[in-house]
């Protein structure tokens, strides 16, 4: 503590006193405690918040975040490269079988027409009927047509018709027809048939010249 002179007049006389004054330490040590403590905790929250906005900055990183983006993206394609590779292996099973089974429809849908032929034959043993075996083989030849058709299979007609490559194959031509005839199917050799509007036998005919 330092000391202070100081002039004090008293009845008329200049009286010296002397005063004390606090020094630098004192002063220090007379701040309250409370106040240091608060700084101190200035400074932890101070820190906390730098802390956080560092945190926020690295959970904000571009380059993680594509990363991340990245590796999404990566376990999708390979979901869906798996699943088209289980749909192909499908797919290909299933043709696969298509082919092996595709006549089953057909095939059963004709075993009727066979088992009329196989009782027929069995009848002409028993018969000399000409005219009732004739007239069993008629019913027995449009059954089978009919069954064609229900598979989608019909005849291409030939009667009157114009020459034309895409239904007709022609295996000889007639001369002296006329004009009338000329480019027409005058016969028809061999039938031919389409199968659901497709020709799967072209009919082979005598067209005019």
């Amino acid at each position: 503590m330092s000391k202070e002179k100081k002039i004090k007049i008293e009845d008329g006389n200049a009286v010296e006193k002397e005063t004390q004054q606090p020094s630098n330490n004192e002063e220090k040590q007379a701040c309250p405690k409370g106040d240091a403590k608060q700084e101190q905790t200035d400074s932890t929250d101070e820190k906390a918040e730098d802390k956080q906005e560092a945190d926020s900055t690295e959970e904000k990183d571009p380059l993680k975040e594509a990363q991340a983006e990245i590796e999404t993206l990566k376990d999708k394609y390979l979901r869906t490269v798996a699943e088209f590779d289980n749909y192909k292996k499908r797919t290909l099973k299933e043709k696969a079988e298509l082919i092996l089974n595709g006549g089953e429809k057909t095939i059963t849908a004709i075993l009727p027409v066979l088992d009329d032929f196989e009782r027929a034959i069995e009848n002409s043993e028993k018969t000399d009927d000409i005219k009732a075996l004739k007239e069993g083989m008629d019913l027995i030849y449009k059954k089978f047509v009919k069954t064609l058709e229900s598979l989608g299979v019909k005849k291409i007609d030939t009667q009157d018709k114009d020459f034309d490559v895409d239904y007709h194959e022609a295996v000889a031509m007639v001369p002296g027809m006329g004009d009338e005839k000329k480019g027409k199917v005058i016969d028809c050799v061999q039938k031919g048939y389409t199968l659901n509007d497709k020709v799967i036998r072209h009919a082979k005919v005598a067209v005019g010249q």
